[in-house]
């Protein structure tokens, strides 16, 4: 089955676990049992360095399936190539046959790129959404909403934290 089914797939199975979440109490509670007692308790201690440390380990996660799942050296053959030609689109850009030549080039890399960068997808899409909701669930609950460092809702926290991770991890782990 192509990268792209199987892709496809996993999102529709994502969004409807999203989409019924509350119509679906097994999946709801089962989540709920598993990360109020590690996650929740996480918040609970301290908000702010709970998401810290819950953006890490995601972060992490994410990392390490991506390190495993992708083929990096091929990625990274892939990505020299791309620069190269974009500096030769760049020298022909007054030529428009040769600059019509170096984009079609360029058109074929968008499928080699895209199977190998969506990889990791298929093994993370599933439990990040589930950790969305329960994070939605659980910030929701408070009435005032709390706010990571005083003025960031959960959903800002937890990606700027995820960004700063991932970058920390892909140059721990040599990704490209």
């Amino acid at each position: 089955m192509s990268a792209l089914k199987v892709l496809f797939i996993v999102m529709l199975i994502s969004l409807g676990m999203a989409f019924f979440w509350n119509s679906l109490p097994i999946v709801k509670e089962t989540v709920h049992l598993i990360l109020n007692p590690t996650a929740g308790r996480l918040l609970d201690y301290n908000v702010n360095l709970g998401m810290i440390v819950i953006a890490g380990i995601i972060s992490l996660f994410i990392t390490l399936i991506q390190k495993y799942t992708v083929d990096n050296e091929t990625l990274r053959e892939l990505k020299k190539e791309q620069k190269i030609l974009q500096e030769e689109i760049k020298k022909f850009k007054d030529h428009p046959e040769k600059l019509l030549e170096l984009q079609k080039k360029q058109m074929e890399f968008i499928p080699k790129t895209f199977n190998l960068t969506m990889r990791p997808l298929m093994y993370t899409a599933i439990p990040i959404i589930l950790f969305f909701r329960w994070f939605s669930d659980y910030f929701g609950a408070f009435s005032p909403p709390i706010k990571i460092f005083g003025f960031f809702s959960w959903f800002w926290g937890y990606l700027i934290f995820s960004i700063i991770f991932s970058m920390i991890f892909r140059k721990m782990f040599k990704l490209p």
